[in-house]
């Protein structure tokens, strides 16, 4: 018998699917309850609204995003390396994690009180992970970086604005030489020496 976190974790598996396929608006409740194979009732058991549900969807795909960025830092040699690691990580990330992507970008979705709440967590967090990097190439002085606060706050604002851009009707392969180019230019700047 599966207990209670298990269940609500099943749902939310499901609910992750129909979200992203469907949206946060097109989306019932009946289509999550006949996916989970459960009743509505059952599903208002674990789960007070839809709302509660993308809550959930949005914090779980918040939590695998952080959880992959943790891990590819720490399984990098070198501050360089934890950069690269950081952006490749996080831009690949945005389409496979939609809903967590449409809650930090859908301005619909902003009259939900805790999207708001999550949004501001998600960036101090991204912007703390970008600027402990940025501080130790400052330490072992391989980045020179006045205010590595700054820089980090630069960097994450700079990925947000590729987010959209990088994805539209571009393969992979052309992705993939657009991140090499951003990461050039993190690392070399547009200057001439």
């Amino acid at each position: 018998m599966l207990d209670k976190d298990e269940v609500k974790d099943a749902i939310v598996s499901v609910a992750r699917s129909i979200f992203s396929r469907f949206g946060f608006k097109k989306t019932t409740m009946d289509e999550i309850a006949i996916a989970s194979h459960k009743g509505k009732s059952s599903i208002y058991y674990y789960f007070s609204s839809k709302e509660d549900i993308f809550r959930a969807v949005v914090e779980k795909e918040a939590s695998i995003l952080k959880q992959e960025l943790i891990h590819a830092i720490n399984n990098a040699d070198s501050p360089a390396q934890k950069l690269k690691a950081h952006v490749l990580i996080r831009m690949n990330s945005m389409g496979k994690l939609a809903n967590f992507y449409s809650a930090i970008k859908d301005d619909y979705l902003s009259n939900l009180d805790f999207i708001e709440k999550i949004r501001k967590k998600y960036d101090l967090e991204e912007i703390q992970m970008m600027e402990n990097i940025l501080n130790e190439g400052v330490e072992d002085g391989i980045f020179e970086i006045e205010d590595t606060s700054l820089a980090a706050i630069a960097i994450v604002t700079a990925l947000k604005g590729m987010e959209i851009p990088l994805f539209w009707g571009v393969e992979e392969k052309d992705v993939e030489h657009r991140l090499d180019h951003l990461i050039h230019i993190l690392f070399n700047g547009v200057m001439k020496r």
